[in-house]
C-alpha cells in the first residue's frame, strides 16, 4: 500500500486568513461572522462551542464584532456595516477584492459585466453586487443566459475564483461562436488551478482517491468530479469517520486531496484511521514518511504543527522524518514581534521551506519568507497583468517614499507618487493608495511602483467632470495647495486654479502669503476658463465689493477723508482710505511749512485727517491734502498787516 498526499491539500491562504482571525477575535470577545466563514460543518460546530454567531443579514446583527469571510459581500453591505458603525474585520480574499474593483470600475465606465460562476454561491453574490449594472452569471456552456447576450454590447467577464479552467474555456469559446465583444478578466485563483490541475495528475496514478472537504465547498465538489474522471474509485467525505475502510489494502495505492476549506487536523485524522487497518511489513508511518519524503522540498511551502517552543526558537512538525526549525529572525520581518508571545504547541503554521538538512539534520523553516515569497509572486503576476494593487505609505525616504503592497516593502519614486510635482512627500505617509507595478525584476528581487498614471488619468476624468459643471462667475470653495511669488494655486475639487497676485485682494499686495496660506480653504469666483489648455483663473476679491464702487460720491473732491499711512516714498505717502483703496498725499501737501523729509513727519501705521483734492475714476487716482485742513500761517499774516493797516 502506497499512500500519497497532494502538495495543494487543505487550506488556502483566504480561508486560512479568515479562519484564523475568527478563532483568535473568538478568544478575545464575542464574535459573529456574517454567513458561514467556511463550507466545513466540522469547523463551524466547533465555532459554534465557542459562542461564535453566524448570521444571514446585517439586520441580525446584535452586538461583538463583525466578520466578513473570504467570499466577500457587496458594496450595499459594506455600506450598511459602516452605517450602523459596526466593528468589524473584512476577511475578504484578495483575489475576491480584486474581481470587486474590476467589476466596479469597468460597469462604471458602462461596460456590461459576465460572471462565469454559480450565482447561488455567496462570492457569485457578492461579486454581482459591486457593479452599478445588470449583471449576467453563467453557470456553465448550455446556460441559456449565452444565448441572451447582445452582440452590440461590450462585456467584461469575470470568473468565480474556485471555477473550472476546462468549463471556463469552453464557455469562452460558446461566446467567441455568438461574435459577442467581450475582455476576459481570468480571476480563478492560482491556486485552484494548481490544486485542480494536481488532483488531475494524482489521480491517474492511483487505484483510489480520497477527496475530503465539506460536501457545500464550490472547490472540494469540483475537485472530487476531476477525480472521479480519472479514477472511478474516488471517494468524497467529509470527515474521518465516513471512510470506506475496505479500499485499506496492500499493495493499493492510495492518494489524497483536500479542499481549500479543509483543516489540516481532519485530514491527519483520515489518516490516523487508515492506519489502524494496515498490516503490511512497512508500517504506516513508515510509508507516510517515504510519500512525504518526496514532497518536502527546499523552496516548498508547507503546512505543520508547532510541537515545541525554545526562546524564540519554534520546532514545527511538518510530517518529515526530521522535525523544522524557525530560527529567531525567521518568524516575522518586524523585528519587534516576538514570535513566542504569538503561537503556542499545538498550532498549525504555514512556513517555507529554506533547507532540509542544516548539518544536525533538522529542516531549516521559516514563516515570513512565505509571506514575502507569496507576496513577492503577486506582484509579479500584478506586473504581468497591468494590474492595480492598494498599498499604504510607511515612510519618506531620500529620493521617494516607501509603501507596504502585498507584504513587500516597495520604493516609489517621488516623481511616480502623483500628477503633479509634490514638494512635501510626508502628507502622502499613512494614506491607502492605489499603485501600478512599474518595474520588477524576479532574479534581482527589484520592484519599483508608481501611481503617476493612475493619478493622471484620476485627474483626466475629475477635469473633465469639473469643466462640465463650471463656468465664468461660478463661485466655489477650494484649498489652497501651492503658493508662488504671482499666486496661489487653489484645489476646487480635482484641478487647480489660479489666483493670480493682482486677484487676491483690492489693495496692493506684496506677498501672497499676506493674504493666504497653504492649506487654508477659501471662497472663490472663476474670472477666467481654458478648457484646451486646461486653465482656470480664479478671483478672491471678487467675492467683497469693490471698494471703488461709488467713489464718486464716497471720495468727491472736498470730502474730509480718514485714512492710515502704508507707504512712505520721498515725494509722499501712500495713505489706505478704505480697504483696497489708497490715496496719494505728495510732500507738498502734507503743511503749509516747509517739509524736507516726508519720514520726519509720518509714520507707517499712523492715522492721519485729509481733504480729498483730485479723483480721476478713469485711472483710479485720489490725491489728498492734510495741509488743506490747517489754517494758512500765511493768509493769517496778511489778513492781520491788512487790519493794522486799516
Amino acid at each position: 500500500m502506497g499512500i500519497m498526499i497532494a502538495k495543494t491539500a487543505g487550506f488556502c491562504y483566504g480561508v486560512k486568513k479568515a479562519v484564523d482571525t475568527v478563532y483568535k477575535e473568538a478568544k478575545e470577545g464575542e464574535v459573529t461572522t456574517l454567513g458561514e466563514i467556511i463550507h466545513n460543518g466540522i469547523v463551524i460546530e466547533d465555532l459554534k462551542s465557542m459562542g461564535v454567531e453566524t448570521i444571514d443579514s446585517i439586520e441580525q446583527f446584535k452586538k461583538g464584532k463583525l466578520i466578513i469571510r473570504s467570499h466577500g459581500v457587496c458594496k450595499k453591505t459594506i455600506e450598511k456595516i459602516k452605517d450602523k458603525k459596526i466593528d468589524y474585520i473584512d476577511c475578504t480574499c484578495y483575489d475576491v477584492k480584486k474581481i470587486h474593483n474590476i467589476v466596479e470600475l469597468q460597469s462604471g465606465l458602462g461596460k456590461n459585466i459576465i460572471v462565469i460562476g454559480n450565482k447561488n454561491h455567496p462570492e457569485v453574490i457578492g461579486i454581482s453586487g459591486w457593479s452599478s449594472k445588470e449583471v449576467v452569471v453563467i453557470k456553465d456552456e448550455s446556460c441559456k443566459n449565452i444565448l441572451e447576450l447582445k452582440t452590440d454590447k461590450e462585456y467584461v467577464i469575470v470568473v468565480q475564483t474556485t471555477y473550472n479552467l476546462d468549463m471556463l474555456n469552453k464557455i469562452v469559446k460558446k461566446i467567441e461562436e455568438r461574435k459577442i465583444k467581450y475582455k476576459l478578466e481570468n480571476t480563478i485563483c492560482k491556486a485552484t488551478i494548481d490544486r485542480q490541475r494536481e488532483v488531475v495528475e494524482l489521480s491517474k496514478k492511483m487505484d483510489h482517491m480520497l477527496v475530503i472537504g465539506g460536501k457545500k465547498s464550490s472547490n472540494t465538489n469540483k475537485l472530487y468530479e476531476l477525480a472521479k474522471k480519472n479514477c472511478k474509485n474516488t471517494y468524497f467525505i467529509e470527515n474521518a469517520s465516513e471512510i470506506d475502510l475496505n479500499f485499506v489494502k496492500k499493495n493499493v495505492k492510495i492518494g489524497i486531496m483536500a479542499g481549500a476549506s479543509t483543516p489540516q487536523a481532519i485530514i491527519k485524522e483520515a489518516m490516523k484511521i487508515m492506519s489502524t487497518e494496515i498490516t503490511d511489513e512497512m508500517t504506516f508511518e513508515e510509508m507516510l514518511n517515504q510519500s512525504l519524503e518526496n514532497r518536502v522540498k527546499t523552496g516548498d511551502i508547507v503546512t505543520g504543527t508547532i510541537i515545541r517552543i525554545v526562546g524564540e526558537e519554534i520546532y514545527v512538525n511538518v510530517q518529515y522524518k526530521s522535525d523544522g526549525i524557525i530560527p529567531a529572525g525567521e518568524y516575522a520581518s518586524d523585528k519587534s514581534i516576538k514570535a513566542s508571545e504569538c503561537v503556542k504547541v499545538g498550532d498549525d503554521i504555514e512556513v517555507y521551506v529554506l533547507t532540509l538538512n542544516d548539518g544536525d539534520g533538522n529542516v531549516v523553516l521559516s514563516k515570513k519568507r512565505i509571506e514575502e515569497h507569496r507576496a513577492f509572486l503577486e506582484l509579479e503576476k500584478v506586473y504581468d497583468e497591468k494590474e492595480i494593487v492598494m498599498g499604504k505609505v510607511v515612510e519618506v525616504i531620500k529620493g521617494g517614499l516607501i509603501a507596504v503592497i502585498r507584504e513587500n516593502r516597495i520604493f516609489v519614486p517621488a516623481s511616480q507618487i502623483s500628477a503633479s510635482f509634490t514638494k512635501d512627500l510626508n502628507s502622502f505617509v499613512g494614506k491607502e493608495l492605489e499603485f501600478n507595478i512599474i518595474e520588477f525584476n524576479k532574479t534581482k528581487r527589484k520592484v519599483v511602483a508608481g501611481r503617476k498614471e493612475i493619478a493622471q488619468k484620476e485627474m483626466a476624468g475629475k477635469r473633465a467632470e469639473i469643466f462640465a459643471k463650471i463656468d465664468v462667475n461660478t463661485r466655489l470653495k477650494g484649498v489652497v495647495r501651492r503658493i508662488v511669488d504671482y499666486g496661489a494655486f487653489v484645489d476646487i475639487g480635482g484641478i487647480d486654479g489660479l489666483i493670480h497676485i493682482s486677484e487676491l485682494a483690492w489693495c496692493r499686495v506684496k506677498r501672497v502669503t499676506d493674504i493666504i496660506n497653504v492649506n487654508d480653504e477659501v471662497e472663490v469666483v472663476i474670472i477666467d476658463i481654458d478648457k484646451e489648455k486646461g486653465k482656470v483663473a480664479l478671483s478672491l476679491k471678487a467675492i467683497t465689493e469693490n471698494p471703488w464702487n461709488d467713489a464718486e460720491n464716497k471720495f468727491k473732491v472736498g470730502n474730509t477723508i480718514t485714512g492710515k499711512v502704508v507707504r512712505i516714498v520721498d515725494f509722499g505717502a501712500f495713505v489706505e482710505i478704505e480697504p483696497g483703496v489708497d490715496a496719494l498725499l505728495h510732500i507738498s501737501q502734507i503743511s503749509h511749512n516747509h517739509t524736507d523729509s516726508v519720514a520726519s513727519v509720518l509714520k507707517v501705521s499712523q492715522e492721519i485727517e485729509a481733504e480729498v483734492i483730485e479723483l480721476d475714476l478713469k485711472i483710479k487716482k485720489i490725491s489728498i491734502s492734510m495741509k488743506a485742513l490747517e489754517e494758512n500761517p500765511e493768509e493769517d499774516k496778511e489778513k492781520t498787516t491788512t487790519e493794522e493797516e486799516a
